[in-house]
């Protein structure tokens, strides 16, 4: 299609209109586009990490699951009845630990330290609160599974349920941990009487 031409009168029409503008002082205009938005790379980085935990760290399909998304673990070799005692919630809970607002690293740190502290004190259910997820992108419960897989690989974890309504159901884990065993004393054998 070819350009239009104006005549005299439209010309004239379209000079009167734009009388008050003022030239721009420049021959060309270069409008940048707006910055993109900030890339989460701290929260790509504890995704990645996380996942690539939960795959290397523990096979976490090989965790028990009663009752629909229940996570339970025992020990291998304890009995049935010490799972179901704990997940009855006959044993106290001695202690507790809330990782909410920690990241990953953060959060593994402070579950080894609480642990040991707890066995420390001689504490033996302890209650571990990591949340529900509503604040992870998603709402995907990534710290959950990796407290999960932690306590599954510690030595001193007997067994885990996840914690009654009361104590924060699907956000807390109730964890009963192995007794401190004390230091062997040497044998005393009888003094020989010659």
């Amino acid at each position: 299609m070819p350009p239009r031409t104006l005549d005299a009168a439209s010309r004239a029409l379209f000079k009167a209109a734009v009388a008050d503008a003022v030239p721009l002082t420049v021959d060309h205009i270069h409008h940048e586009p707006p910055p993109s938005p900030p890339i989460p790379r701290q929260r790509q980085r504890d995704e990645r990490a996380a996942l690539g935990e939960s795959l290397a760290d523990v096979d976490l399909l090989e965790l028990q699951l009663e009752g629909g998304d229940e996570a339970v673990f025992l020990k291998p070799g304890m009995a049935t009845k010490v799972l179901k005692d704990l997940r009855r919630g006959r044993w106290v809970v001695q202690n507790h630990l809330d990782l909410h607002g920690l990241h990953r690293d953060e959060a593994r740190r402070q579950v080894a330290t609480f642990l040991a502290e707890c066995r420390a004190h001689d504490h033996r259910c302890v209650r571990i609160v990591h949340g529900k997820g509503h604040g992870s992108p998603g709402r995907i419960p990534v710290l959950k599974r990796l407290v999960l897989g932690w306590l599954a690989q510690r030595q001193e974890v007997l067994a885990y349920c996840q914690a009654r309504t009361i104590e924060g159901g699907a956000g807390a884990v109730i964890v009963l941990l192995a007794t401190e065993t004390p230091p062997r004393q040497p044998q005393r054998t009888p003094r020989d009487r010659t």
